[in-house]
C-alpha cells in the first residue's frame, strides 16, 4: 500500500506543473507557497490616516454644507485626515420616522439633501476640504431605499418582496422606513454603482463608506471598488466584520468585535484579557493589509456607554488610547472632542452643543494622541504598521501589555482595565529599554526590576522615537 501511495504522490508531481527544489537546494516554486488573496492597494494617504464622522444634520447649529466647511480648520488642529460624511441624499417622505427622517432612506443616490443645502455648497465643501488637506468620503446605502424611491414604480422588479408580493424592509430588523433592493437584478447593480462613479468623478470623492455593507454581494463591492480605481485611488470603509471584504473591495472594516469588548470590560463584565480573542483573531485569520475600525462610538452607537457611574469616566480615556494605539484604524464622531455626552436624535434637528462642558479635556487627548500616532511609525495602518505583542506580566486580568516595533521604533503600551489600582513586573525582556513617556515627556527606563504602578483604569504609553 505505501508502495502505491507513493507511486501515485510521485505521478501526481510529475504532471504538476510546479517544479521541485533543484539539485543545489535553491527555494523552487513546489506549489505550497503563500498565495496572498489581497489585491487591492491601500492609497499612499491612508497610511496613518485618522477617521472624522460627520452628521451634517447635527455637527452645526445651521446643519448645512456652508456652515460645517467653516468648522474645517477646526478639524485640520485636532489632526484627523478622511472625513466621513453620513449620507448627503434627499430622503424619502413616505412611512418616514420623525418629522425629517433617517439619512439612511434614500429617494435620489444622485441628488443632494436641500436640508443640508446645493449641489454648489457640497461641492465647496469639499473642495476646500482638498485645500486643507482632508479626504472626503461619503456613507454610500446600498441595500435599500425610500419607500417612495422612483425606482419603486418604474422598476418594481428591482425589489425583494415579501412571502405575499409586497415591497419589504430589510428581515427581522425595524428599519420600517426602507425598502430592499434586489441585487440579483443587473439594473439595480448599474444604477448604485453608477451613482458611485458619479460622486467620484464630478464632485472629486476620495472614495465611500458603505452602509450593511454585509448584506449586498461581494462580487458588486469588488466590481465597483475596480472601476472606482480607473477614475482615481479611492478609500473604502465597509460596515462588515469578514476578512474577505478586504480582498479585493475594502481598505476598512468595522471592528464591532473590539467596540463591544471595550464596553463590557469598561462595564466590568470582563478583563484585561478579554481583548485576547480579538487580537489573536486579528493576528491569526485576518489580513496584514486590513484595517479595522476601533471605534469608541458612531452614529448608531453615539454617547459614551463605558461606565455605569457616568459617561465620560476613567475608563474611556484608557479604551481611547487603545483605539489609536493598538492595531486598528481610529474615528473620531463629532462631538467626541466637546465631551458630548447627550445621545444625539436620529430623525430630528439636534445640534451638538460644542461648548457644554468648558472643563472638557477629551479634545486635547484626541489632539495629542494623533501626533503620537503620527510620530510612531509603527502605529501606521495596516500592514504599514507593525504587530502587537503580548507582554507577559504578573497581573495579567488587570494589566493589558503589549509592544509594536517596527524599524527601530517601539511603542510599549500598559493599560490597567479595571477599577482598581495594579502593581506588576513583567516576566519577559520584550518591553526592556529606554522610551519617552507620551503624558510627560520623560525618559524612563524599562529592565527586569521595573515595577509598573498604575491607578484604578490608569495606562502609559511609552515610544522610543520622541513625540
Amino acid at each position: 500500500m505505501r508502495k502505491l501511495i507513493a507511486a501515485s504522490a510521485a505521478i501526481a508531481l510529475a504532471g504538476c506543473a510546479h517544479a521541485v527544489p533543484g539539485p543545489t537546494g535553491e527555494a523552487l516554486d513546489t506549489g505550497w507557497e503563500s498565495q496572498s488573496k489581497v489585491t487591492i492597494e491601500h492609497p499612499e494617504w491612508s497610511r496613518d490616516a485618522v477617521l472624522y464622522q460627520i452628521n451634517t444634520r447635527h455637527f452645526t447649529k445651521e446643519g448645512t454644507f456652508k456652515a460645517a466647511q467653516e468648522q474645517l480648520p477646526r478639524l485640520k488642529e485636532l489632526g484627523v485626515d478622511i472625513l466621513w460624511l453620513m449620507p448627503i441624499h434627499p430622503i424619502g417622505k413616505e412611512n418616514r420616522k420623525g418629522t425629517l427622517g433617517s439619512p439612511y432612506s434614500v429617494l435620489d443616490y444622485y441628488g443632494v439633501n436641500p436640508e443640508f443645502g446645493t449641489e454648489e455648497e457640497f461641492r465647496a465643501f469639499v473642495d476646500a476640504a482638498h485645500a486643507q488637506g482632508f479626504k472626503v468620503i461619503l456613507d454610500l446605502v446600498a441595500n435599500h431605499t425610500a419607500w417612495d424611491h422612483p425606482m419603486r414604480s418604474e422598476h418594481p422588479d428591482w425589489y425583494e418582496k415579501t412571502w405575499d408580493g409586497d415591497f419589504r424592509p430589510t428581515p427581522w430588523w425595524d428599519w420600517s422606513d426602507i425598502i430592499d433592493l434586489d441585487w440579483s437584478k443587473p439594473g439595480v447593480r448599474e444604477h448604485v454603482g453608477g451613482a458611485m462613479e458619479y460622486w467620484v468623478r464630478e464632485f472629486d470623492i476620495d472614495g465611500y463608506r458603505a452602509d450593511v455593507a454585509g448584506y449586498v454581494p461581494l462580487d458588486f463591492w469588488e466590481t465597483a471598488r475596480a472601476r472606482l480605481e480607473a477614475i482615481k485611488p479611492v478609500f473604502m470603509l465597509g460596515e462588515v466584520q469578514q476578512s474577505g471584504f478586504h480582498h479585493a473591495a475594502f481598505d476598512a472594516t468595522y471592528a464591532w468585535d473590539w467596540h463591544n469588548t471595550s464596553k463590557n470590560v469598561a462595564h466590568g463584565k470582563g478583563n484585561a484579557t478579554s481583548f485576547y480573542g480579538y487580537y489573536a483573531e486579528n493576528e491569526s485569520l485576518w489580513p496584514r493589509e486590513a484595517m479595522r475600525m476601533t471605534y469608541i462610538e458612531n452614529h448608531d452607537s453615539n454617547a459614551w456607554e463605558g461606565t455605569m457611574e457616568e459617561n465620560y469616566g476613567a475608563a474611556l480615556e484608557a479604551m481611547t488610547a487603545l483605539s489609536f494605539t493598538g492595531e486598528g484604524l481610529p474615528l473620531i464622531h463629532n462631538g467626541m472632542e466637546a465631551c458630548n455626552s447627550k445621545r444625539l436624535e436620529f430623525f430630528e434637528r439636534d445640534p451638538i452643543d460644542w461648548n457644554q462642558d468648558p472643563s472638557c479635556e477629551y479634545g486635547d487627548l484626541l489632539k495629542r494622541l494623533i501626533a503620537f500616532r503620527k510620530a510612531n511609525p509603527a502605529l501606521e495602518n495596516g500592514q504599514w504598521g507593525a504587530v502587537m505583542h503580548k507582554v507577559e506580566n504578573s497581573a495579567p486580568e488587570q494589566l493589558f501589555a503589549w509592544v509594536r516595533q517596527e524599524d527601530g521604533n517601539k511603542v510599549l503600551g500598559l493599560f490597567n482595565m479595571s477599577d482598581r489600582s495594579v502593581t506588576a513586573t513583567f516576566s519577559d525582556g520584550l518591553p526592556f529599554g529606554s522610551y519617552v513617556d507620551f503624558a510627560t515627556g520623560d525618559t524612563i527606563a524599562i529592565g527586569g526590576a521595573t515595577k509598573v504602578d498604575l491607578p484604578a483604569w490608569g495606562y502609559r504609553l511609552m515610544s522610543t522615537r520622541r513625540r
